[in-house]
């Protein structure tokens, strides 16, 4: 199926291409110019499912452990940089 571009540069995406490509609203379409065609691909957004309850139950992590998680992790990313 062919579409016309808008005048601000959009189109459609023919339903049968959508279906097949599994295309939901809220993906991000990453476009990518390859020797003179436009290369689209879609990229899923951010899951919309509660992770409650999927790791082992364990004691509370009290504010002062966080600071030195967080810190910990601040070091390791300025070694790997």
């Amino acid at each position: 199926m062919a579409s016309q571009v808008s005048t601000r540069g959009q189109i459609t995406i023919d339903r049968v291409a959508r279906r097949a490509l599994d295309v939901k609203p809220g993906m991000v379409a990453v476009q990518v110019v390859v020797d003179g065609h436009l290369e689209v691909y879609f990229i899923p957004g951010p899951h919309r499912r509660s992770l409650f309850g999927v790791l082992p139950s364990k004691e509370p992590v009290s504010l002062e452990d966080w600071d030195a998680i967080r810190e910990r992790a601040a070091q390791a990313i300025a070694e790997e940089a």
